[in-house]
């Protein structure tokens, strides 16, 4: 289900909700936030329901709620990474080009005479010129207008754009509103399936997504292979294997980095010293993957990368 869909049966996140029903309620409208919180944590979902509140489009039966749902509300306007259509893939940054509608856009009058609101999802993934595009904007706002970006990572971001921003940290959701949203979702799901993936998403819907992609755990099994050692060649396979899959390069690393996490946990609750160097390993991993998304770089050798930091000595 698409976020702009998913806004309409929000699950969680009330007291952020909250947050933000209470500044409209006083008056004291930020013009800008900052939606931040773990990938897949549903950040885009939260957005659009901030601006169905915003735009009076709570309700899927309104005509506002219809035309933010069909993509089609005038006063609603999303900044994203592009789609490359050759590549099959998105781009690795939204650029310049990709914001600069927003100029256009906070030039006009709102249509319908409220608020105009634009989401820049995945803020952290904007160029310096991009950003420095969108600062300006922060800087001079126009009257009756939010900005509302989401972030994965944050410390991404320039200073000056999360200075002139409220923030909203969004909290893994409770196993009651999981089980909400995928027996919403996925129906027939089998019990299973259902509760392999209910433990394995730690409360992130997005990743719930992923996880269902993995058909049986495979990817989950690679993960448990390369933490007993793998040799060379093997590793090698592994990362093909997990290359060709949907989701399989975040997958792989979203699951490699909770079983270190677990295993670094339960040393340091035996007294081991191995903690540290289990956790140094996942610091390791995560610096990886992360420089991998966001310059771009050879995925199979960063898997090979981080399957040889992950095996044990």
């Amino acid at each position: 289900m698409s976020p702009r869909l998913a806004s309409l049966h929000l699950q969680g996140h009330g007291a952020e909700l909250a947050l933000f029903r209470e500044a409209l309620g006083k008056g004291r409208m930020p013009h800008a936030w900052l939606v931040t919180g773990p990938p897949g944590i549903g950040k885009a979902t939260f957005a659009f329901a901030l601006a169905r509140i915003l735009l009076g489009g709570e309700a899927e039966e309104l005509p506002a709620g219809r035309r933010i749902s069909a993509a089609t509300h005038a006063d609603l306007l999303v900044v994203e990474r592009g789609y490359d259509e050759k590549k099959q893939r998105y781009r690795q940054e939204i650029v310049a080009d990709d914001v600069r509608p927003i100029n256009a856009f906070l030039r006009r009058t709102a249509a319908e005479g409220g608020w105009r609101v634009v989401i820049v999802d995945g803020a952290e993934w904007m160029n310096r010129s991009a950003a420095n595009a969108v600062l300006k904007i922060l800087e001079e706002p126009p009257p009756a207008t939010v900005l509302i970006l989401t972030s994965s990572a944050p410390g991404r971001l320039l200073p000056t754009i999360r200075s002139r921003c409220r923030k909203l940290e969004l909290a893994p959701l409770p196993e009651a509103d999981m089980r909400k949203v995928m027996h919403t979702q996925w129906p027939d799901l089998p019990e299973q399936d259902f509760m392999r993936i209910l433990a394995q998403a730690h409360g992130a819907p997005g990743k719930a997504v992923a996880l269902l992609a993995d058909a049986g755990g495979s990817v989950a099994a690679l993960v448990a292979e390369v933490l007993q050692g793998v040799p060379a060649l093997r590793g090698y396979e592994i990362a093909e294997t997990i290359l060709r899959k949907d989701y399989g390069f975040s997958l792989f690393f979203a699951l490699l980095s909770d079983q270190l996490q677990t295993t670094a946990r339960q040393a340091a609750k035996a007294g081991s010293a191995q903690c540290m160097a289990i956790a140094a390993a996942w610091e390791q991993i995560m610096r990886v993957h992360t420089e991998t998304e966001r310059f771009n770089l050879d995925k199979q050798e960063a898997l090979i990368e981080a399957m040889t930091i992950a095996s044990p000595e």
